[in-house]
C-alpha cells in the first residue's frame, strides 16, 4: 500500500515524501509586493514536505486580490523571492509559486486598478483592503474584451517566466476558490455569448489558453493548477461539475502537465472518484480543501492515497507545524491550528516562531 512517506517523480524534481504544504495566505510581503527575510525563514522551516506551494503570488497588477500580498511583476519582485527559494533549496526543499489572478475579486484600493473579470457582475460579499479593518463591498469589475482575454491568459506565462527566473521550480496556477479561473468556468460570474463563455468548451477556454500559455513558457512539467470542482468560495456557482471539469481534463491531459490540485468539496467523495479516473495525470488531493473547520489529519491522507491520488495536500496543519511531516512520520501529535486572528496579523508571531519538536 502507497505511503504518505513513500518518495514521488514530478518532472525532474524527486519528492522525498507524498505530502504537499498547500497554499495559504499570510500577508507578510511588504506592501510594495516585496518577499521579506521572515517568509524565507517560514518556507525554510517547512522544507521537509515532499513539495511547498507558496502562498498566491499576484501575477499583474490588476490582479493583486490581498492587500500585502507579494508579486512577480517586476524585476525588484523577482531578487526579493530569490532569498527565499535559495532557503528552501539550502534545506533540500522544493517550491512552486502559486500564481493566482483575483479577477474580479480585488478593490482599487488594494491594486490601484478595477478588477477585471469575464463579465461585469459584482461578487455578493465584501473584500480585504486592510487585514484587521472593515471588509468593503466588492466592486464592479470590468468585462474583458475578447482581445483581452488572450492577453490575461499570458498574464500567467510571463509571471511564471520570473517565477523560474526567482528560483522556483515551478508553478501553480489558482484555477480554485473563486478566484479569475474560476470565474472564467462558473455559470453565475462568466455571462459572456464569445468563445470564451456559454457552452462547457467555452467556459474551460480561458483555463487551457493560461495553463497552454505557461506550459509552452517554462515547460509543462514545471506547471500545475489547483482546481475546486463545485466550490462556492466567493460567491461562485458552477453548473454541470461532474461535465465542466471532465471537459477540463480532456483538454490538458494532452500537455504532460506536472500536477492537478483538486480541493475535496464536502460530501463529494464520488465527485473525486470520477475525476481521479478522468484525469490520467498526477493527482493532487487537499482533502481538506472545502470540509469546513476541522483539520486534516495524517488519516484523511491514507484515504485519498487509497482511493487513487498520488500526492496529499495539507494547509493549516503546517502553520504551527513547520516538522509535520516528521510528526507524522514518529507519531507526535501536531499542535493545533493556531488562532486565525495569527494568520493575516503580518510581524513573526504566529509565523514563525513554532519550533519543531526535539525528536
Amino acid at each position: 500500500m502507497t505511503s504518505l512517506f513513500d518518495g514521488y517523480r514530478i518532472g525532474d524534481l524527486r519528492l522525498p515524501n507524498r505530502l504537499v504544504m498547500a497554499p495559504m495566505t499570510r500577508a507578510r510581503a511588504t506592501a510594495d509586493g516585496l518577499a521579506t527575510p521572515s517568509m524565507a525563514t517560514y518556507y525554510a522551516q517547512r522544507a521537509t514536505a515532499g513539495l511547498l506551494v507558496s502562498e498566491g503570488v499576484a501575477p499583474s497588477h490588476p490582479g493583486q486580490a490581498n492587500p500585502d500580498m507579494p508579486g512577480l511583476r517586476n524585476a525588484a519582485e523577482v531578487a526579493a523571492w530569490r532569498p527565499v527559494t535559495d532557503a528552501v533549496h539550502a534545506n533540500g526543499g522544493r517550491i512552486f509559486a502559486q500564481l493566482m489572478h483575483g479577477g474580479r475579486v480585488g478593490h482599487p484600493a488594494v491594486s490601484g486598478h478595477q478588477p477585471v473579470a469575464p463579465s461585469a457582475v459584482a461578487m455578493r460579499g465584501d473584500v480585504f483592503v486592510r487585514f484587521g479593518e472593515p471588509m468593503r463591498p466588492a466592486p464592479m469589475p470590468r468585462a474583458l474584451t475578447t482581445a483581452e482575454v488572450g492577453a490575461e491568459a499570458r498574464v500567467y506565462a510571463d509571471a511564471a517566466r520570473r517565477a523560474v527566473e526567482a528560483g522556483f521550480d515551478g508553478v501553480e496556477l489558482h484555477g480554485a476558490n473563486g478566484y479569475l479561473i474560476q470565474q472564467f468556468l462558473s455559470s453565475n460570474a462568466n455571462q459572456r455569448t464569445d468563445r470564451y463563455g456559454g457552452s462547457l468548451t467555452g467556459r474551460i477556454a480561458f483555463a487551457v489558453e493560461a495553463v497552454t500559455a505557461t506550459a509552452d513558457a517554462i515547460g509543462a512539467e514545471r506547471v500545475g493548477i489547483r482546481l475546486s470542482p463545485g466550490g462556492r468560495v466567493w460567491d461562485i456557482v458552477e453548473d454541470d461539475v461532474p461535465g465542466l471539469y471532465s471537459a477540463l481534463f480532456a483538454a490538458l491531459a494532452p500537455l504532460g502537465l506536472a500536477y492537478v490540485h483538486l480541493l475535496a468539496p464536502p460530501d463529494g467523495d464520488e465527485l473525486l472518484d470520477g475525476l481521479r479516473r478522468a484525469w490520467p495525470g498526477t493527482l493532487v488531493v487537499n482533502p481538506g480543501g472545502q470540509i469546513g473547520p476541522r483539520e486534516t489529519d495524517q488519516a484523511d491522507g491514507e484515504k485519498w492515497l487509497a482511493r487513487g491520488a498520488d500526492l496529499i495536500g495539507y494547509g493549516r496543519a503546517f502553520l504551527a507545524n513547520p516538522d509535520l511531516v516528521e510528526r507524522f512520520r514518529t507519531g507526535v501529535p501536531p499542535r493545533p491550528t493556531p488562532d486565525r486572528e495569527t494568520w493575516y496579523q503580518g510581524g513573526d508571531t504566529g509565523f514563525i516562531d513554532y519550533p519543531s519538536h526535539q525528536y
